[in-house]
């Protein structure tokens, strides 16, 4: 089977499950009446997002050794994770920095990853090579949600965007995905709007509606520059999964020019080299 199928024979599970664009990707493949698994750091927070509707497994992707069971039996894989670009309280630094500490970071970039726990280093690069060694070899898809600029970070406004190496880190995951062998789809969005939706419960997840007027544009190479609306980048991991076209492709997603009355993914996909 190579294209997504809403039987009890697939099974998704989405990494990254309770942020902005995962929540959004849980509530869609729900919708679509696909069985879904969410891996998590925090229980709680997430049966109380998505009630009783969802498998709840706790692991963490920065600990190999919590991904086996979350991973058993999954047909496919949406990996949602990330953190900060720039050093904040979700880095999770090991000893809060003092004010010359959080200057110093500015400094020393690669020294403030070191001394994070939840720096971008250990979220996109080293946390999804853990979690692409421990899926199954027969996984149907992997779709991994990164960034535009990963070609361009020598230009602006990527390079500053990859001040603390965001992208240099969400390559790094690219690279741990492609060079595994699994299908995937690595989609490269523009800067996120439209949310986040942290504090929303299942329900609301499945009303929310973009409330941009611009329509849906995908690019290939590494092109597109622009804001991408967290419900069509949630859509795109989803439908994706619906069209063996897009296996082993990688494209960006940005919002721009008129939004017609419904989105064809069909046709969008269909332009994909």
């Amino acid at each position: 089977m190579t294209s997504l199928e809403a039987s009890v024979e697939n099974f998704v599970l989405v990494a990254g499950a309770t942020g902005g664009v995962g929540q959004l990707v849980v509530g869609k493949l729900l919708e679509k009446g696909v069985r879904v698994r969410v891996l998590t750091r925090d229980a709680a927070k997430a049966q109380k997002m998505f009630n009783q509707q969802v498998e709840i497994l706790v692991g963490d992707t920065r600990q190999p050794a919590t991904l086996s069971a979350a991973t058993s039996d999954v047909t496919h894989v949406i990996c949602c994770t990330g953190t900060t670009a720039f050093p904040s309280a979700r880095w999770e630094f090991e000893q809060s920095p003092n004010l010359i500490e959080w200057g110093l970071t500015f400094l020393n970039p690669q020294s403030s990853q070191a001394k994070a726990k939840n720096s971008p280093v250990k979220i996109d690069a080293q946390g999804v090579s853990n979690l692409v060694a421990a899926v199954p070899q027969n996984l149907q898809r992997f779709v991994f949600v990164s960034s535009c600029g990963i070609l361009r970070k020598d230009q602006f406004p990527f390079s500053v965007l990859n001040a603390f190496g965001v992208l240099d880190a969400k390559q790094k995951g690219e690279e741990s995905i492609i060079n595994s062998g699994l299908p995937y789809t690595i989609i490269r969005p523009g800067r996120l709007i439209d949310g986040p939706y942290t504090s929303y419960d299942l329900n609301t997840l499945l009303r929310a509606k973009t409330g941009g007027k611009y329509g849906v544009v995908l690019g290939t190479g590494d092109t597109l520059s622009g804001d991408a609306s967290r419900i069509d980048v949630a859509n795109a991991c989803v439908e994706c999964l619906f069209y063996p076209s897009t296996s082993r492709k990688i494209f960006e997603i940005v919002n721009k020019g008129q939004r017609p009355p419904v989105i064809d993914w069909e046709t969008l996909f269909s332009g994909l080299e």
